[in-house]
């Protein structure tokens, strides 16, 4: 199983964000974890980096949860797309939304490669890395 080298995880729930990071360090799928509360944090810190297309310390892999304060995952996502980036970054929606219409709007965006629903159990993040090595293959 390939390992990537950064994965950000941006959500506001500390429980699965405590959860995924422990998951994700037992199955050693990624050596550093950035964790960002809400959108704007992320992009913020994003932003530069991709201006800079400083490959390095840009994310392979993205969970995004979609309800979060100050800017949640659909606002991220339009912030996100406007950027160009020589590296493949890998989004994943992890969400508790099961309706129909949220999963369909994530597959509109291209760089959303997966939608998951709440919660994150071990199977997932193994299904997580199994689709990372084909992507990134």
């Amino acid at each position: 199983m390939k390992s990537i080298n950064t994965l950000y995880i941006i959500d506001d729930d500390p429980i699965f964000v405590f959860t995924t990071k422990k998951m994700f360090d037992k199955e050693k799928i990624c050596q550093n974890i950035l964790v960002f509360s809400n959108g704007e944090d992320a992009i913020n810190h994003l932003t530069p980096l991709m201006k800079a297309n400083n490959e390095e310390e840009l994310p392979e892999l993205i969970l995004l949860d979609l309800n979060m304060p100050i800017m949640d995952g659909w606002q991220f996502l339009d912030e996100f797309v406007k950027h160009k980036t020589k590296k493949k970054i890998i989004i994943f929606i992890v969400s508790s939304s099961i309706d129909p219409n949220d999963i369909q709007k994530a597959n509109e965006y291209q760089n959303v490669s997966n939608y998951i629903i709440k919660p994150i159990t071990r199977e997932k993040i193994k299904h997580i890395a199994s689709e990372i090595t084909a992507l990134v293959n």
